[in-house]
Protein backbone atom coordinates (compact mmCIF):
# COMPACT_ATOMS: atom_id res chain seq x y z
CA UNK A 1 0.00 0.00 0.00
CA UNK A 2 1.35 3.43 -0.95
CA UNK A 3 2.37 5.61 1.95
CA UNK A 4 0.36 8.74 2.78
CA UNK A 5 2.16 11.78 1.42
CA UNK A 6 2.67 14.96 3.44
CA UNK A 7 3.03 18.48 2.05
CA UNK A 8 4.36 20.46 5.01
CA UNK A 9 6.70 19.14 7.70
CA UNK A 10 5.77 18.74 11.34
CA UNK A 11 8.20 20.14 13.87
CA UNK A 12 9.43 17.09 15.78
CA UNK A 13 10.89 17.65 19.26
CA UNK A 14 12.59 14.57 20.66
CA UNK A 15 12.92 14.18 24.43
CA UNK A 16 14.37 12.27 27.32
CA UNK A 17 14.58 8.92 29.09
CA UNK A 18 11.86 6.29 28.65
CA UNK A 19 9.61 8.50 26.56
CA UNK A 20 12.49 8.95 24.11
CA UNK A 21 12.69 5.15 23.78
CA UNK A 22 8.92 4.97 23.20
CA UNK A 23 9.14 7.82 20.69
CA UNK A 24 11.35 5.76 18.37
CA UNK A 25 9.22 2.63 18.81
CA UNK A 26 6.07 4.56 17.87
CA UNK A 27 7.66 6.02 14.77
CA UNK A 28 9.12 2.69 13.65
CA UNK A 29 6.00 0.58 14.27
CA UNK A 30 3.03 2.89 13.86
CA UNK A 31 4.00 5.80 11.63
CA UNK A 32 6.83 5.16 9.16
CA UNK A 33 5.22 2.04 7.62
CA UNK A 34 2.16 4.09 6.65
CA UNK A 35 3.25 7.71 6.21
CA UNK A 36 6.00 9.36 4.18
CA UNK A 37 6.76 11.25 7.37
CA UNK A 38 8.13 14.75 6.89
CA UNK A 39 9.47 16.42 10.04
CA UNK A 40 11.93 19.14 10.95
CA UNK A 41 13.76 17.41 13.80
CA UNK A 42 15.02 19.02 17.02
CA UNK A 43 16.74 17.05 19.77
CA UNK A 44 15.45 18.45 23.06
CA UNK A 45 17.15 15.74 25.09
CA UNK A 46 18.83 17.31 28.12
CA UNK A 47 22.34 16.41 26.93
CA UNK A 48 21.85 18.23 23.61
CA UNK A 49 20.13 21.19 25.27
CA UNK A 50 23.21 21.52 27.47
CA UNK A 51 25.56 21.28 24.48
CA UNK A 52 23.68 24.07 22.66
CA UNK A 53 23.17 26.27 25.75
CA UNK A 54 19.44 25.56 25.28
CA UNK A 55 19.44 27.30 21.89
CA UNK A 56 17.86 24.18 20.39
CA UNK A 57 14.71 24.80 22.45
CA UNK A 58 14.44 28.37 21.18
CA UNK A 59 15.02 27.16 17.61
CA UNK A 60 12.29 24.52 17.93
CA UNK A 61 9.81 27.15 19.11
CA UNK A 62 10.65 29.40 16.17
CA UNK A 63 10.23 26.46 13.78
CA UNK A 64 6.82 25.76 15.32
CA UNK A 65 5.78 29.32 14.54
CA UNK A 66 6.97 28.81 10.96
CA UNK A 67 5.24 25.48 10.25
CA UNK A 68 2.22 25.84 12.52
CA UNK A 69 2.18 22.31 13.98
CA UNK A 70 4.64 20.53 16.29
CA UNK A 71 4.78 17.28 18.23
CA UNK A 72 6.91 17.05 21.37
CA UNK A 73 8.28 14.20 23.47
CA UNK A 74 8.46 14.57 27.25
CA UNK A 75 11.60 16.35 28.47
CA UNK A 76 13.54 16.75 31.72
CA UNK A 77 13.32 20.01 33.65
CA UNK A 78 16.59 19.77 35.62
CA UNK A 79 16.96 20.06 39.39
CA UNK A 80 20.14 19.83 41.45
CA UNK A 81 20.30 16.04 41.07
CA UNK A 82 20.10 16.40 37.28
CA UNK A 83 22.81 19.05 37.35
CA UNK A 84 25.16 16.41 38.72
CA UNK A 85 23.85 13.48 36.68
CA UNK A 86 24.21 15.28 33.34
CA UNK A 87 27.13 17.56 34.29
CA UNK A 88 25.10 20.59 33.22
CA UNK A 89 26.53 24.04 32.61
CA UNK A 90 23.53 25.51 34.40
CA UNK A 91 20.05 24.53 35.55
CA UNK A 92 18.26 25.02 32.24
CA UNK A 93 14.66 26.21 32.27
CA UNK A 94 11.70 24.00 31.48
CA UNK A 95 11.54 23.48 27.68
CA UNK A 96 7.75 23.57 27.95
CA UNK A 97 7.93 26.95 29.68
CA UNK A 98 10.28 28.33 27.03
CA UNK A 99 8.05 27.11 24.20
CA UNK A 100 4.87 28.36 25.89
CA UNK A 101 6.37 31.82 26.35
CA UNK A 102 7.59 31.95 22.74
CA UNK A 103 4.18 30.95 21.37
CA UNK A 104 2.17 32.93 23.95
CA UNK A 105 0.19 29.71 24.18
CA UNK A 106 -2.52 28.15 26.30
CA UNK A 107 -2.29 24.47 27.29
CA UNK A 108 -5.40 22.31 26.82
CA UNK A 109 -5.30 18.91 28.53
CA UNK A 110 -7.93 16.18 28.37
CA UNK A 111 -8.03 12.56 29.57
CA UNK A 112 -8.23 9.70 27.08
CA UNK A 113 -11.22 7.63 28.15
CA UNK A 114 -11.49 3.97 27.20
CA UNK A 115 -14.04 1.24 27.93
CA UNK A 116 -13.06 -0.94 30.84
CA UNK A 117 -11.24 1.82 32.69
CA UNK A 118 -13.93 3.96 34.26
CA UNK A 119 -13.21 7.29 35.96
CA UNK A 120 -13.20 7.32 39.76
CA UNK A 121 -15.92 9.95 39.46
CA UNK A 122 -18.59 7.64 38.07
CA UNK A 123 -20.75 10.31 36.47
CA UNK A 124 -17.93 11.61 34.22
CA UNK A 125 -19.17 10.31 30.89
CA UNK A 126 -17.11 12.65 28.70
CA UNK A 127 -13.57 14.04 29.07
CA UNK A 128 -13.08 17.29 30.95
CA UNK A 129 -10.59 19.53 29.15
CA UNK A 130 -8.35 21.66 31.37
CA UNK A 131 -7.23 24.98 29.86
CA UNK A 132 -4.11 26.11 31.68
CA UNK A 133 -2.76 29.63 31.35
CA UNK A 134 0.85 29.07 30.39
CA UNK A 135 2.47 32.28 31.59
CA UNK A 136 3.49 33.90 34.85
CA UNK A 137 2.24 33.42 38.40
CA UNK A 138 4.35 31.06 40.54
CA UNK A 139 6.22 29.75 37.46
CA UNK A 140 7.95 33.10 37.00
CA UNK A 141 8.14 34.02 40.65
CA UNK A 142 10.84 35.92 42.54
CA UNK A 143 11.54 34.67 46.06
CA UNK A 144 13.42 35.97 49.07
CA UNK A 145 14.16 34.15 52.30
CA UNK A 146 14.23 36.89 54.90
CA UNK A 147 16.92 36.48 57.59
CA UNK A 148 15.16 38.30 60.42
CA UNK A 149 13.16 41.37 61.42
CA UNK A 150 12.31 43.87 58.70
CA UNK A 151 9.71 45.33 56.38
CA UNK A 152 8.73 43.71 53.07
CA UNK A 153 7.33 46.07 50.45
CA UNK A 154 5.82 45.69 47.00
CA UNK A 155 7.10 48.51 44.78
CA UNK A 156 6.29 49.44 41.19
CA UNK A 157 8.37 52.17 39.57
CA UNK A 158 6.72 53.66 36.50
CA UNK A 159 8.65 54.73 33.42
CA UNK A 160 8.40 58.37 34.53
CA UNK A 161 9.84 57.52 37.95
CA UNK A 162 6.65 57.64 39.99
CA UNK A 163 6.16 54.84 42.48
CA UNK A 164 3.34 52.68 43.80
CA UNK A 165 4.29 51.17 47.14
CA UNK A 166 2.49 48.73 49.44
CA UNK A 167 3.68 47.09 52.66
CA UNK A 168 3.51 43.30 52.37
CA UNK A 169 4.44 42.43 55.95
CA UNK A 170 6.33 43.65 59.00
CA UNK A 171 8.52 40.67 59.91
CA UNK A 172 9.40 40.10 63.55
CA UNK A 173 11.62 37.16 62.63
CA UNK A 174 12.79 35.03 59.67
CA UNK A 175 10.32 34.29 56.88
CA UNK A 176 9.83 34.13 53.15
CA UNK A 177 8.49 36.42 50.41
CA UNK A 178 7.24 35.52 46.97
CA UNK A 179 6.52 37.95 44.15
CA UNK A 180 4.42 36.91 41.15
CA UNK A 181 3.20 38.80 38.12
CA UNK A 182 1.15 38.58 34.95
CA UNK A 183 0.35 40.89 32.04
CA UNK A 184 -2.92 42.06 30.54
CA UNK A 185 -1.59 41.05 27.11
CA UNK A 186 -0.97 37.45 28.17
CA UNK A 187 -4.28 37.15 30.02
CA UNK A 188 -6.11 38.49 26.94
CA UNK A 189 -4.36 35.94 24.73
CA UNK A 190 -5.31 33.22 27.21
CA UNK A 191 -8.95 34.28 27.13
CA UNK A 192 -9.08 34.38 23.32
CA UNK A 193 -7.44 30.96 23.05
CA UNK A 194 -10.01 29.51 25.48
CA UNK A 195 -13.01 30.99 23.71
CA UNK A 196 -11.71 29.98 20.26
CA UNK A 197 -10.93 26.44 21.36
CA UNK A 198 -14.37 26.11 22.94
CA UNK A 199 -15.97 27.13 19.65
CA UNK A 200 -13.70 24.79 17.66
CA UNK A 201 -14.49 21.81 19.89
CA UNK A 202 -18.12 22.81 20.56
CA UNK A 203 -17.80 22.72 24.34
CA UNK A 204 -19.02 25.00 27.12
CA UNK A 205 -16.34 27.03 28.90
CA UNK A 206 -15.89 27.56 32.63
CA UNK A 207 -13.37 30.00 34.07
CA UNK A 208 -12.43 29.91 37.75
CA UNK A 209 -10.14 31.95 40.02
CA UNK A 210 -10.36 33.27 43.60
CA UNK A 211 -11.24 36.94 43.07
CA UNK A 212 -12.98 37.19 46.46
CA UNK A 213 -9.55 36.89 48.12
CA UNK A 214 -7.27 38.20 45.36
CA UNK A 215 -9.34 41.30 44.70
CA UNK A 216 -6.93 42.84 42.17
CA UNK A 217 -4.79 40.02 40.76
CA UNK A 218 -7.43 37.35 40.21
CA UNK A 219 -10.16 39.92 39.62
CA UNK A 220 -8.12 41.25 36.70
CA UNK A 221 -8.31 37.80 35.08
CA UNK A 222 -12.07 37.72 35.63
CA UNK A 223 -12.57 41.20 34.16
CA UNK A 224 -10.47 40.55 31.07
CA UNK A 225 -12.26 37.26 30.36
CA UNK A 226 -15.64 38.97 30.63
CA UNK A 227 -14.56 41.88 28.42
CA UNK A 228 -13.19 39.57 25.71
CA UNK A 229 -16.34 37.44 25.86
CA UNK A 230 -18.73 40.40 25.65
CA UNK A 231 -16.85 42.20 22.86
CA UNK A 232 -15.67 39.29 20.70
CA UNK A 233 -17.36 35.97 21.45
CA UNK A 234 -20.79 36.36 23.04
CA UNK A 235 -22.71 36.32 19.75
CA UNK A 236 -20.72 33.32 18.47
CA UNK A 237 -21.33 31.38 21.68
CA UNK A 238 -25.03 32.11 21.70
CA UNK A 239 -25.35 31.18 18.02
CA UNK A 240 -23.57 27.88 18.75
CA UNK A 241 -25.67 27.15 21.81
CA UNK A 242 -22.60 27.24 24.06
CA UNK A 243 -22.32 28.67 27.55
CA UNK A 244 -19.53 30.67 29.22
CA UNK A 245 -19.56 31.42 32.92
CA UNK A 246 -17.22 32.45 35.71
CA UNK A 247 -17.15 30.86 39.14
CA UNK A 248 -14.84 30.69 42.14
CA UNK A 249 -12.20 27.96 41.98
CA UNK A 250 -13.50 26.19 45.10
CA UNK A 251 -17.04 26.24 43.70
CA UNK A 252 -15.73 24.89 40.40
CA UNK A 253 -14.01 21.99 42.16
CA UNK A 254 -17.23 21.08 43.95
CA UNK A 255 -19.37 21.41 40.81
CA UNK A 256 -17.03 19.49 38.53
CA UNK A 257 -17.48 16.36 40.64
CA UNK A 258 -21.20 16.32 39.88
CA UNK A 259 -21.07 16.97 36.13
CA UNK A 260 -21.07 14.51 33.24
CA UNK A 261 -17.99 16.20 31.75
CA UNK A 262 -17.66 17.36 28.16
CA UNK A 263 -16.65 20.96 28.85
CA UNK A 264 -13.52 23.13 29.09
CA UNK A 265 -12.36 24.30 32.51
CA UNK A 266 -10.04 27.30 32.25
CA UNK A 267 -7.63 27.95 35.14
CA UNK A 268 -4.66 30.11 36.00
CA UNK A 269 -1.22 28.53 35.63
CA UNK A 270 -0.84 26.68 38.96
CA UNK A 271 -4.52 25.78 39.27
CA UNK A 272 -4.43 24.29 35.77
CA UNK A 273 -1.31 22.30 36.59
CA UNK A 274 -2.87 20.77 39.70
CA UNK A 275 -6.39 20.25 38.39
CA UNK A 276 -5.22 18.57 35.17
CA UNK A 277 -3.32 16.03 37.28
CA UNK A 278 -6.43 15.50 39.41
CA UNK A 279 -8.63 14.88 36.37
CA UNK A 280 -6.10 12.59 34.67
CA UNK A 281 -5.54 10.55 37.85
CA UNK A 282 -9.28 10.26 38.41
CA UNK A 283 -9.59 8.91 34.88
CA UNK A 284 -7.04 6.19 35.52
CA UNK A 285 -3.50 7.16 34.62
CA UNK A 286 -1.28 10.16 33.96
CA UNK A 287 -0.23 8.30 30.82
CA UNK A 288 -3.79 8.72 29.52
CA UNK A 289 -3.79 12.53 29.26
CA UNK A 290 -3.43 14.53 26.06
CA UNK A 291 -1.92 18.00 25.95
CA UNK A 292 -1.94 20.62 23.20
CA UNK A 293 -0.43 24.11 23.34
CA UNK A 294 -2.45 26.57 21.24
CA UNK A 295 -1.25 30.06 20.38
CA UNK A 296 -3.65 32.98 19.74
CA UNK A 297 -2.71 32.95 16.04
CA UNK A 298 -3.48 29.25 15.60
CA UNK A 299 -0.16 27.45 16.12
CA UNK A 300 -0.43 23.98 17.71
CA UNK A 301 2.11 21.93 19.69
CA UNK A 302 1.02 18.44 20.82
CA UNK A 303 2.59 16.36 23.59
CA UNK A 304 1.80 13.88 26.35
CA UNK A 305 0.86 15.48 29.65
CA UNK A 306 3.20 13.26 31.70
CA UNK A 307 6.93 13.23 32.33
CA UNK A 308 9.84 11.15 31.08
CA UNK A 309 9.13 8.00 33.18
CA UNK A 310 12.56 8.08 34.81
CA UNK A 311 12.14 4.93 36.91
CA UNK A 312 11.32 2.78 33.87
CA UNK A 313 14.25 4.27 31.96
CA UNK A 314 16.74 3.17 34.62
CA UNK A 315 15.24 -0.33 34.48
CA UNK A 316 15.54 -0.24 30.68
CA UNK A 317 19.23 0.70 30.93
CA UNK A 318 19.79 -2.35 33.14
CA UNK A 319 18.20 -4.57 30.51
CA UNK A 320 15.12 -5.16 32.63
CA UNK A 321 11.67 -5.41 31.07
CA UNK A 322 9.34 -2.41 31.38
CA UNK A 323 5.63 -2.02 30.81
CA UNK A 324 5.38 1.66 30.02
CA UNK A 325 2.12 3.19 28.82
CA UNK A 326 2.66 4.96 25.47
CA UNK A 327 -0.95 5.99 24.79
CA UNK A 328 -0.59 9.72 25.48
CA UNK A 329 2.55 9.88 23.35
CA UNK A 330 0.76 8.09 20.50
CA UNK A 331 -2.11 10.58 20.81
CA UNK A 332 0.39 13.46 20.66
CA UNK A 333 1.44 12.16 17.25
CA UNK A 334 -2.13 11.57 16.08
CA UNK A 335 -3.17 15.05 17.22
CA UNK A 336 -0.31 16.66 15.29
CA UNK A 337 -0.87 14.53 12.19
CA UNK A 338 -4.60 15.27 12.23
CA UNK A 339 -4.02 19.02 12.54
CA UNK A 340 -1.38 18.91 9.78
CA UNK A 341 -3.83 17.05 7.57
CA UNK A 342 -6.61 19.54 8.32
CA UNK A 343 -4.42 22.55 7.57
CA UNK A 344 -3.00 21.05 4.38
CA UNK A 345 -6.24 19.49 3.16
CA UNK A 346 -4.93 15.89 3.32
CA UNK A 347 -7.99 13.81 4.17
CA UNK A 348 -5.97 10.57 4.20
CA UNK A 349 -3.71 11.92 6.97
CA UNK A 350 -6.71 12.95 9.09
CA UNK A 351 -8.30 9.53 8.55
CA UNK A 352 -5.08 7.74 9.51
CA UNK A 353 -4.82 9.71 12.76
CA UNK A 354 -8.41 8.76 13.62
CA UNK A 355 -7.73 5.13 12.72
CA UNK A 356 -4.59 4.91 14.86
CA UNK A 357 -6.46 6.31 17.86
CA UNK A 358 -9.25 3.76 17.36
CA UNK A 359 -6.67 0.98 17.10
CA UNK A 360 -4.97 2.10 20.31
CA UNK A 361 -8.23 2.14 22.28
CA UNK A 362 -9.48 -1.12 20.75
CA UNK A 363 -6.25 -2.86 21.75
CA UNK A 364 -6.91 -1.90 25.37
CA UNK A 365 -10.61 -2.79 25.14
CA UNK A 366 -9.60 -6.20 23.75
CA UNK A 367 -7.71 -6.80 27.00
CA UNK A 368 -4.15 -6.08 25.83
CA UNK A 369 -2.56 -3.30 27.87
CA UNK A 370 0.36 -2.09 29.98
CA UNK A 371 0.69 -2.84 33.68
CA UNK A 372 -0.60 0.54 34.94
CA UNK A 373 -3.93 -0.02 33.16
CA UNK A 374 -4.15 -3.71 34.07
CA UNK A 375 -4.09 -2.73 37.75
CA UNK A 376 -7.22 -0.58 37.42
CA UNK A 377 -9.25 -2.10 34.60
CA UNK A 378 -12.64 -3.71 35.14
CA UNK A 379 -11.98 -6.07 32.23
CA UNK A 380 -11.24 -9.68 33.09
CA UNK A 381 -8.46 -11.97 31.86
CA UNK A 382 -6.31 -9.15 30.53
CA UNK A 383 -2.88 -9.62 29.00
CA UNK A 384 -0.14 -7.41 30.44
CA UNK A 385 2.31 -6.43 27.72
CA UNK A 386 5.74 -4.87 27.94
CA UNK A 387 6.47 -1.49 26.40
CA UNK A 388 7.42 -2.75 22.94
CA UNK A 389 4.84 -5.52 22.67
CA UNK A 390 2.02 -3.11 23.54
CA UNK A 391 2.98 -0.92 20.59
CA UNK A 392 3.26 -4.01 18.37
CA UNK A 393 -0.19 -5.12 19.51
CA UNK A 394 -1.58 -1.74 18.46
CA UNK A 395 -0.02 -2.24 15.03
CA UNK A 396 -1.69 -5.66 14.75
CA UNK A 397 -5.03 -4.06 15.60
CA UNK A 398 -4.38 -1.23 13.14
CA UNK A 399 -3.89 -3.73 10.34
CA UNK A 400 -7.35 -5.17 10.97
CA UNK A 401 -9.27 -1.87 10.80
Amino acid sequence: MAKIQMKTPLVEMDGDEMTRILWKMIKDELLLPYIDLKTEYYDLGLKHRNETDDQVTVDSAEATKKYGVAVKCATITPNMARMTEYDLKEMWKSPNGTIRAALDGTVFRAPIQVKGIDPCVKNWEKPITLARHAYGDVYKNVEIKTPGKGRAELVFTAEDGTEIREVIHEFDGPGIIQGIHNTDKSITSFARACFSYALDTKQDLWFATKDTISKKYDHNFKDIFQEVYDNEYREKFEASGLEYFYTLIDDAVARVMKTKGGFIWACKNYDGDVMSDMVSSACGSLAMMTSVLVSPDGVYEYEAAHGTVQRHYYKHLKGEETSTNSVATIFAWTGALRKRGELDGIAELVAFADKLERATLKTIEDGKMTKDLALITELENVTVLNSQNFIKAIRETLETL
